[in-house]
């Protein structure tokens, strides 16, 4: 295997792995280590360059940085991705990218993402010890969607609290984008609490589950932006909040859990603010997954009524957010900035 280092300002480290014998090209970005461990979910994907890998990977680390450090995880931002198509995801492959994981010598570890499964961690930690959400049997915290699902729902109540008066969603109409493995849950979730859901996924299997289970309409994946609703949940990839999509919106509140869901963070952000939407920072409101696995990392070890607990004071932090942006006048996302990065400097001066 051959690894490259990757000069990016800002970044503390990133790599480029390359194994020819597996057919393995992935990177690993390591954007901030100052509370503690770059904790990231590794992302399989079939990339159209390897530009495309490496911006993602960069995106994918820093949201981390900022995830952690508002949560208070105690951990730091770090990501990996692997080129590849789902469909040649082979034993080996994945051992390869544990010794890929295993190279940072601690500085990450790796966790669950797109594409990347429990039965891949297994693969993955043959070859390294950094390694987070496997089964509980093996001392870990298992399959860490359901709890980003319930952090998502939990903020989505902040939400409907800020733009209503009420946490209530009884008819409130949510459009999921991506009713995958967090997406059907949060949708569950919704549905308990007398929500009505549609949903777009290119995903067949995806849409079909989620008629089943949830009672959802469908609307095709690119009429979603258009639909007259109450809430846009975006569940699936990043970067669906643009300069061509925001316009389209006809939602009150935007909550979800995809990673990086604004394509250019500041002025997209903005934007929301200027048409009157409610925006749920996404590091913010899908924290519940890292917040979870990170109490593997404890002392002790996983306790899941702790990781219960501290996954719904996403709502609290949320409700802060809010008032901070109301009463500066600022985007929400300004806001969670400002408290990610007063948390990296409070903990940078004690270091």
């Amino acid at each position: 295997m051959k690894i490259t280092e990757i000069e990016v300002e800002g970044y503390e480290r990133v790599a480029r792995a390359e194994d020819p014998e597996t057919g393995l090209i992935a990177f690993i970005g390591v954007h901030n280590t100052t509370l503690g461990p770059a904790l990231g979910g590794m992302r399989l994907w079939p990339y159209s360059s390897e530009d495309s890998a490496l911006w993602d990977v960069k995106r994918l680390s820093r949201g981390m940085t900022f995830k952690s450090a508002v949560a208070r995880t105690g951990l730091g931002g770090g990501k990996s991705v692997i080129m590849a198509d789902p469909k040649s995801k082979t034993p080996e492959l994945l051992q390869a990218m544990g010794r890929f994981v295993d190279a940072f010598g601690g500085k990450y570890i790796t966790a669950e993402d797109v594409n990347i499964g429990i039965p891949d961690l297994l693969e993955v930690a043959k070859t390294t010890k950094h390694v987070t959400g496997l089964p509980r049997d093996q001392g870990g915290s298992g399959n860490p969607s359901p709890y980003t699902a319930l952090g998502c729902f939990e903020g989505v109540k902040a939400c409907a609290a800020e733009a209503w008066g009420s946490e209530d969603l009884t008819g409130k109409l949510v459009a999921i984008q991506g009713p995958g493995s967090v997406g059907l849950v949060l949708g569950q979730h919704l549905v308990k609490a007398g929500a009505k859901i549609v949903v777009a996924d290119i995903n067949k299997a995806n849409v079909e589950r989620a008629v089943k289970e949830l009672g959802a309409a469908v609307v095709e994946p690119d009429d979603i932006y258009d639909l007259e609703c109450d809430i846009y949940a975006p569940c699936a990839l990043g970067a669906t909040l643009n300069d061509e999509t925001i316009p389209r919106l006809k939602c009150k509140i935007v909550a979800g859990a995809a990673n990086n869901q604004l394509d250019d963070e500041s002025r997209h952000a903005d934007m929301l603010k200027e048409h009157g939407l409610i925006y749920a920072p996404d590091y913010v409101i899908n924290a519940g997954g890292i917040i979870n696995v990170s109490l593997e990392l404890e002392p002790g070890g996983y306790n899941e009524a702790a990781a219960v607990a501290r996954i719904r004071n996403i709502h609290e932090a949320l409700q802060s957010i809010f008032e901070t942006a109301r009463e500066r006048g600022i985007s929400t996302h300004a806001a969670a900035q400002e408290v990610a990065q007063r948390n990296l400097a409070e903990a940078a001066a004690t270091a």
